[in-house]
């Protein structure tokens, strides 16, 4: 079976800074709960080559993501250098500086982005206290919208502890669909603990995709977690909004595979989840 992993980090070895960094009250919880920042240090384009190789993943969509407002233009500069090393393994998803809170920065952010050849951005409003539907986003969204890009945005739980969860609801994302109707948006991680109403998003825009990086699907596909509901749309009405990715460092792709195919799901939905969503969001040919 063919694999793209829809969401693997730009390694730390070929970001801008040497090390990852970002606020310790950001990270602290991240720490304990992810052990995040010594997976994210610990990740090497070497090693992420070694583990797609591992299990015979074709392609990966790249992301370059400013989490504790690191430079964004610098940032997509290394992932394009990298783009142009791997040009048939890898394909890129841009990071705009949210931290900022300027619009009209952002807004261009997204036009460089597209300018590099990068198929959209990503990023995680509630990390610096925005709605996902806060309007100081809406010029990224509408020039995202114009320019035929994707955007994802976290959804659900984060373990930064400086801004509330409320950030994250899945009506925020709702409303956004509303608004940029032609706009292709990635729920990254899939909106848990509100995954019903994420489901319920994506079940009425068929714009909204959903994806599952850094999860283990073993809980995902786990009765009485909280994801019941999508999990059971996800060999019928969901199909073709779902996404397979690793979110490496975060989550080996060994792990993420083997529990999705031990998950339950049939051939036909592993297959879109593996393969032809991303291979069809993405136009990967």
């Amino acid at each position: 079976m063919t694999i793209i992993d829809a969401r693997v980090r730009l390694p730390q070895d070929r970001r801008p800074s040497a090390a990852y960094t970002a606020p310790p009250r950001q990270t602290e919880q991240y720490d304990r709960v992810l052990n995040l920042t010594e997976k994210m240090n610990g990740g090497t384009l070497e090693g992420l080559l070694a583990a797609l190789d591992a299990e015979g993943i074709s392609r990966a969509v790249m992301h370059a993501e400013s989490e504790g407002g690191e430079d964004a233009d610098a940032l997509n500069d290394s992932l394009r250098t990298v783009l142009d090393e791997y040009p048939d393994r890898f394909v890129g998803i841009g990071c705009v500086d949210v931290a900022s809170n300027r619009p009209s920065e952002m807004a261009h952010q997204v036009e460089r982005a597209a300018d590099l050849g990068l198929l959209g951005v990503s990023f995680q409003p509630a990390f610096f206290g925005l709605d996902i539907d806060d309007r100081r986003l809406y010029p990224l969204y509408s020039r995202a919208e114009s320019l035929g890009l994707v955007v994802a945005v976290h959804t659900g739980i984060t373990y930064s502890r400086l801004h509330p969860l409320r950030h994250e609801r899945a009506e925020l994302l709702d409303q956004v669909a509303c608004d940029f109707l032609d706009l292709r948006l990635i729920a990254s991680h899939a909106g848990w603990p509100w995954a019903t109403e994420y489901a319920a998003v994506a079940r009425r825009h068929p714009t909204v995709y959903l994806e599952f990086g850094a999860l283990a699907p073993k809980y995902v596909a786990r009765a009485g977690s909280g994801w019941d509901a999508m999990f059971a749309m996800m060999p019928n009405v969901l199909r073709d909004q779902v996404l397979y990715g690793s979110d490496w460092p975060m989550m080996q792709p060994a792990r993420a595979l083997a529990e999705w195919r031990g998950s339950g799901l049939p051939e036909a939905a592993l297959d879109a989840l593996f393969f032809g969503n991303a291979q069809r969001l993405f136009a990967l040919g």
